[in-house]
């Protein structure tokens, strides 16, 4: 252990840690704004500036190691000074619109501008500075105006999601974050994850919203208008209305949205009992007859993305089950549209995700059998937060409702999708009952839950071994499966989502400013709600009574005719470069 001082208050932590490890362990916020834990240490922002006894100049907290006897202050005037200063130049070519911006009092920027009471004017050369803006991909929208050249973005790109689209371009004060050859990024293997947007300390990246477009819908009395949440949400949604990271706001989602003016509103956590059904019986399918293994899942759009542009060649092993949000559109249009006896066309299906790939997903081809799309918009959390407070409803106060029938009240294991190694764990439940005919002894595996970036198991099904993985990341995607490619590794299932520890992390959930997500595992906060709510379900796909009855009076048997004409899509190889 090193022991220091800060502030005059004396501490002690682990050989190797940095002064601003050592300030938070003493309760000592020092500010941030390019460091990402893990990802992104440069000091390169100089926010995080501090004095150190005998050094003759500041220190970067963010990088500076401790040593022994070291005495640090963290808050001088002339840190305040320093601070105020290098802020000031930051923002003297940054657009000013904070009044109508889209992180407005989001912001990380004007949150420290605003703590050191910068003068917004005084190294101002231009009041309108060059904006290069590009649209062009599904998903979001990037406003170099606002970068502060943090290069976050850059460095999950490259390091967790191995991708890499971005980088920095030119130099000097030309210097800016873009696509290779300043490309449009439609035209970039960009696998649409949004954990670039995540991580952006402003509004220089932002998901692209559809707000306008189901607030036109809601208005029109001639569609009957159902809208769907994914099981993260309901983790996710308190944190946009000041409420601790994983808190259950099920109840409270549902009375919300009922008040925007959805006619219905259901829960995508059946259509994850249906997506088991199908995953599970091609596994098993594939298992008993030879088929190519192993089956990687199909649920996250920007692992299949992933695949298409990085190994095409592995298509034959993916899934060909569309993905949760997909089935769930599929049967509003078809099951649910005879049921209710209404006209298929006059059905709007909405969804919230915390995906900004599922934005990109809806778009793809043969998603629908019935000429009409599966799902008609997608919004996010962030979205769906932004229209409960545009709408004037106070969403702690609202009462606790519960999902409307048909694919909204029954769940067997769909909660636990919204984390890494829910699909997974869900499908275990499932395939080892089918394939020995008993119950396992325990619904809980443990073996692929966590936050780890590759997990392993072996399962027995009365002598045949099932080997499973479970990853996630798109960079460890990349390593297990030149593992495969290398025979190194061999297995029968795996499931892969590309946000680091799954949706519950995905690029369209809250944000969370540096200052957390440095020092706390928001993953595991949030998919802690998710196993809570998966301990009061039925907790097996397979004895849902919603999918039950669906397969009995509609679908057929899983993998049969009908259910693989509704459920299941195809894939299509992408290019590099």
């Amino acid at each position: 252990m090193v022991n220091l001082k800060i502030n005059g208050l004396e501490v002690s932590v682990a050989q190797g840690s940095t002064i601003l490890d050592a300030a938070q362990k003493l309760g000592i916020r020092i500010p941030t704004l390019c460091y990402l834990r893990d990802v992104n240490a440069l000091g390169g922002c100089r926010i995080c500036v501090v004095e150190v006894k005998g050094a003759r100049s500041f220190a970067a907290a963010c990088v500076h190691p401790v040593y022994e006897g070291m005495e640090v202050l963290t808050n001088t005037e002339a840190l305040r000074n320093s601070r105020k200063t290098t802020l000031e130049l930051t923002i003297s070519d940054h657009k000013m619109d904070c009044l109508s911006c889209e992180r407005s009092l989001n912001c990380e920027l004007q949150a420290l501008a605003k703590e050191y009471g910068v003068d917004q004017h005084k190294f101002c050369f231009s009041d309108e500075p060059d904006v290069e803006i590009d649209d062009s991909a599904p998903h979001l929208v990037r406003d170099n105006s606002k970068c502060v050249l943090c290069r976050k973005c850059v460095a999950v790109c490259k390091q967790n999601q191995h991708t890499g689209v971005i980088g920095v371009n030119y130099r000097g004060y030309n210097t800016k974050v873009g696509s290779p050859f300043d490309m449009p990024l439609e035209n970039m293997p960009c696998i649409y994850c949004g954990q670039c947007i995540a991580v952006c300390p402003t509004a220089a990246l932002t998901e692209k919203s559809n707000k306008q477009e189901l607030w036109d819908v809601l208005a029109d009395k001639t569609k009957h208008v159902v809208i769907a949440t994914a099981p993260a949400i309901r983790a996710q949604l308190g944190e946009c209305f000041d409420m601790p990271i994983g808190t259950n706001v099920s109840g409270k989602m549902v009375s919300a949205i009922r008040r925007l003016g959805a006619d219905k509103v259901f829960d995508v956590v059946s259509a994850a009992d249906l997506t088991i059904m199908e995953e599970g019986t091609e596994l098993l399918e594939r298992m008993n007859n030879g088929g190519e293994l192993p089956l990687f899942t199909s649920c996250c759009p920007s692992w299949v993305k992933f695949m298409e542009h990085y190994y095409p060649e592995k298509l034959p092993h993916l899934s060909t089950c569309k993905s949760p949000q997909q089935m769930y559109g599929a049967i509003m249009k078809t099951y649910y549209a005879e049921k209710a006896g209404i006209a298929p066309k006059d059905i709007y299906v909405a969804s919230v995700m915390p995906c900004v790939a599922k934005k990109f997903e809806i778009t793809r081809e043969h998603q629908s059998a019935s000429g009409l799309p599966d799902i008609d918009v997608v919004i996010t959390t962030n979205e769906l937060a932004s229209m409960i407070k545009q709408a004037g409803i106070v969403f702690s106060e609202l009462p606790e409702e519960e999902f409307d029938p048909a694919l909204g009240v029954a769940s067997g294991a769909g909660h636990i999708f919204g984390a890494t190694g829910g699909v997974c764990e869900a499908t275990l439940r499932t395939v080892c009952e089918l394939a020995t005919g008993k119950e396992p002894e325990n619904l809980e595996f443990h073996e692929v839950r966590g936050t780890a970036g590759i997990k392993e198991a072996e399962y027995d099904l009365d002598g045949k071994k099932l080997k499973v993985a479970v990853v996630n990341g798109a960079s460890n995607a990349k390593k297990l499966m030149d593992m495969i490619e290398r025979s190194e590794k061999e297995y029968h299932f795996v499931e892969i989502m590309s946000c680091p520890g799954g949706c519950v992390n995905g690029g369209a959930q809250p944000y969370q400013p540096g200052y957390v997500r440095n020092f706390t595992n928001i993953s595991k906060e949030r998919a802690k709600a998710l196993y809570s709510e998966d301990k009061g379900s039925l907790r097996k796909s397979h004895e849902n009574p919603i999918i039950k009855e669906l397969y009995d009076t509609y679908l057929g048997k899983p993998g049969g005719d009908r259910a693989h004409e509704l459920l299941h899509t195809n894939y299509v190889e992408r290019k590099v470069y």
